[in-house]
């Protein structure tokens, strides 16, 4: 990359679907597990990777989401997070005359 605003950009879209993977796993093995997921050591390892994820979208959503229902909320703040650095990378492509391959 010949850009460092692309640069960032990808990082940061790297991340994002990095944090999203990991709310669906979590999700994922929490449902596998069932009550049990409190003792499942990678479900606890998961909760580590989205404790930050949970907490941010804990203070911009408001008080009647119930805590159940924020797995499913940070899965689609991220999901439109991805998307809006899909537009910005593109934007960054054609702004600066860059071949950009999709990814």
């Amino acid at each position: 990359m010949s850009s460092p605003e692309l640069f960032i950009v990808s990082v940061l879209k790297a991340l994002v679907e990095v944090a999203a993977l990991a709310l669906l796993a979590q999700g994922l093995i929490g449902f596998l597990s069932g009550k049990a997921k409190d003792n499942n050591f990678v479900y606890r390892l998961f909760q580590v990777v989205t404790g930050p994820i949970y907490k941010a979208v804990r203070k911009i959503t408001p008080k009647f989401i119930a805590e159940q229902h924020l797995g499913l909320v940070s899965f689609f703040v991220l999901f439109w997070i991805w998307i809006a650095l899909i537009y910005a990378k593109g934007y960054v492509c054609h702004a600066q005359n860059l071949a950009c391959v999709p990814s």
